[in-house]
């Protein structure tokens, strides 16, 4: 086994990625897509935000959970990373979807006027029945998990035998991306699966018929295993490239919204946005991690404190957010009292619950994804 090499820059962009994920949650609340539950009032502005900050933010999660098994694969064999990845994954959305999500599914209930019970009767008559949307039982917000669990036993074999072995195929990566544009040749996979297969299977999150979705999804997972097994070549290859990567990714949103505020739809234009929208997001993703690469590569006791509650944060917020949502939703309190109720109190109940319960009751660890604390020695 290997010696860990901890890149703190990736554990700061995990959590700064997830911290987002909040914001966005509270967000849908008010725009014109569709939600669990919606305010009264619907915000129209708020979507160009929202367009930007949606087209890399899952994105780069899978580059980033592809990093992190290269560096998980170093110190376990295959059958212990399966089985851990099980621990990890599974049960957490195991236990999300008993207890977790199906608050969720109520409140969406109770304010589309299908049902109108209390919580204890609604969770124990038919919480469970049948498959969202038409019946109750889903995994929302959790849908990350299942897909990441299934990438990484599908992936692993050919993960462990690329680090094993100094392959052609690694080699080939290096000096791609010692070229100048060099890096932008990832682009072209999701490009095609952008403009080819995004057209025929919209996005829906149940793992089975969600063919664009899992395959660019993956596609990504497996970039950033590659890109992190060629060492020091990508990290200063993001370095030099981090300029150029910012104004093409301005363009690429700005190409966009020219798009979806001037142009009707068209072959042309759909190819033409494809190409836009993959180019964006790939260059936010470089951004994003030259910069954290610059600024951000260093340890501290509030990263270490954050690194750990990111996962219970992620697996609870959406349920709070929902349920301060379904209370607020009737208000004629404006956007900004009823936004910062919600931020306020995701982040806040999330952290309450996190540090006064999860924390302090080892049984609930693995539940939530808590691996034990390692004891540092002294000295």
């Amino acid at each position: 086994m290997e010696k860990t090499i901890r890149r703190y820059d990736l554990d700061w962009l995990r959590v700064i990625v997830f911290a987002l994920l909040i914001f966005y949650h509270v967000g849908m609340f008010f725009v014109p897509w569709g939600w669990h539950v919606k305010n009264n009032v619907i915000y129209d502005w708020l979507k160009w935000p929202m367009l930007f900050l949606n087209q890399w933010r899952l994105p780069i999660l899978f580059v980033i959970s592809g990093m992190g098994t290269y560096y998980a694969l170093g110190k376990r064999s295959l059958s212990k990373f399966v089985w851990e990845r099980f621990l990890r994954l599974g049960i957490p959305l195991f236990v999300g979807m008993i207890l977790i999500v199906p608050p969720q599914v109520y409140f969406e209930r109770l304010a589309n006027g299908q049902f109108s019970g209390s919580y204890f009767e609604y969770f124990t008559t038919i919480a469970f029945e049948g498959v969202y949307p038409e019946g109750n039982l889903s995994w929302h917000h959790l849908w990350f998990l299942p897909y990441l669990l299934v990438f990484s036993w599908i992936l692993s074999p050919l993960f462990v035998y690329l680090r094993k072995h100094q392959t052609r195929f690694i080699d080939w990566v290096k000096r791609q991306l010692q070229k100048t544009w060099g890096i932008y040749l990832f682009v072209i996979p999701l490009y095609f699966l952008e403009s080819l297969v995004e057209p025929f299977f919209p996005i829906t999150h149940d793992l089975v018929h969600d063919w664009f979705n899992f395959s660019s999804s993956i596609t990504l997972f497996f970039y950033g295993f590659v890109l992190i097994a060629t060492g020091d070549v990508f990290w200063e290859t993001v370095a030099k490239t981090k300029s150029k990567a910012l104004l093409l990714g301005i363009i690429g949103f700005t190409g966009q919204v020219i798009i979806w505020l001037f142009f009707d739809d068209g072959y042309v234009i759909h190819f033409t946005e494809a190409l836009l929208k993959v180019v964006n997001l790939w260059s936010w993703i470089l951004v994003l991690f030259a910069y954290a690469a610059k600024y951000l590569n260093k340890p501290s006791k509030g990263l270490a404190y954050a690194n750990r509650a990111v996962y219970p944060f992620y697996i609870l917020h959406q349920t709070i957010t929902v349920g301060i949502a379904y209370y607020l939703m009737q208000l004629d309190w404006g956007f900004v009292p009823k936004a910062t109720i919600l931020v306020l109190g995701t982040f806040g109940l999330s952290w309450l619950i996190y540090d006064l319960i999860i924390l302090r009751i080892p049984f609930l660890h693995p539940l939530f994804g808590l691996k034990g604390k390692k004891k540092t020695p002294a000295g």
